[in-house]
């Protein structure tokens, strides 16, 4: 039997319309995108969560995350550019205003603690800083007045002092100035600055005469090139731990962390698969990045307010030094 060659081609088209179409339906089905900025401090967890949940949906949904600080996240979070925000403080009072304008409403979740670490070189003789210390050597009329290691301490060397810290658009720059000199963003210019930890870790492992300042999990992934110092607010020195930040004695420099999500955003159902996964797997990502975990209450406490629509901040636009996880849990279940 012949079969007619113009009914083999027409054949032939619409087989390959039909390819065409069904590879555009997976190509969009794979085309679903999460954008996530914000701090750099934060950036290890979600990292670490983005991974696991892209390889939960088989690469279909892809998850993008960057680290231009709190600051400069809640920027891009504020103008809608951004579906989940990395934050190392809480949103201050400016933002949610810029927000509102926008018309973004926003859920507040915190993940984790952190135990701000304060770092010098492995050859550096010092084991413990008091927080009046750290103050003489960051605070604004430290610059150009404060440059050699003995101005801060007679008994000290008269090494030349080097500081590395983070970046005015870092939460992790307005909480440690706020602990440390009294008020958010004091500080003297004159220090190597940067959003990316790693930077700073670079710095202060190569450099003798360094002091500077970051997240604890950036400490403990290179603690074999740096030295954390005790942190002394009155009470003998205190070296970052999680047990030291469960028990509330290192202070003041343990903190919340958290995301923000915006609730347009959530209705989208990857979004709110991927808050739901990063809650639901929070207590062991977080630990496996060498941050410390909230109780697993805190977490179910999350989820519930997440599902419920429950959006804002308990922080009143504001951020606070030396907040108990115990205190923390109070307000998030109001």
């Amino acid at each position: 039997m012949r079969v007619n060659n113009r009914l083999l081609t027409t054949l032939a088209l619409v087989f390959s319309v039909a390819s065409v179409i069904a590879c555009k339906n997976r190509e969009v089905k794979a085309q679903a995108i999460i954008k996530i900025d914000g701090s750099s401090t934060v950036f290890p967890i979600t990292e670490a969560v983005s991974e696991e949940f892209q390889n939960s949906k088989k690469n279909q949904v892809k998850v993008t995350v960057g680290i231009s600080g709190t600051g400069g996240g809640f920027k891009k979070f504020c103008r809608g550019e951004t579906d989940v925000q990395d934050a190392s403080r809480p949103i201050l009072a400016q933002e949610i205003e810029a927000c509102k304008a926008q018309g973004i409403q926003f859920f507040e979740i915190p993940v984790a603690f952190d135990a701000l670490t304060v770092m010098v070189h492995p050859s550096n003789p010092l084991s413990a800083i008091t927080v009046a210390q750290l103050k003489k050597m960051w605070a604004p009329e430290a610059q150009g007045q404060v440059m050699q290691w003995n101005q801060v301490e007679t008994s000290w060397p008269s090494n030349p002092l080097k500081l590395y810290g983070a970046g005015a658009d870092s939460g992790t720059f307005d909480y440690f100035t706020e602990a440390i000199v009294g008020k958010a963003k004091a500080t003297r210019g004159d220090y190597t600055a940067s959003e990316d930890d790693n930077v700073l870790v670079q710095g202060i492992a190569n450099d003798k005469n360094a002091l500077g300042y970051f997240g604890y999990a950036y400490y403990v992934e290179n603690q074999g090139k740096l030295k954390a110092l005790a942190i002394d607010n009155g009470k003998g020195g205190v070296l970052p731990s999680p047990q030291t930040v469960e028990n509330g004695t290192y202070q003041p420099l343990s903190r919340p962390i958290f995301i923000y999500i915006n609730q347009k955003s959530a209705q989208k159902p990857e979004v709110k698969e991927f808050v739901e996964f990063y809650l639901q797997h929070a207590s062991s990502l977080v630990k496996q990045v060498k941050y410390i975990a909230l109780p697993d209450q805190a977490y179910t406490m999350a989820l519930d307010n997440f599902r419920k629509g429950k959006v804002g901040s308990v922080f009143a636009g504001h951020s606070e030094v030396g907040l108990p996880i115990g205190e923390l849990l109070k307000r998030e279940a109001k």
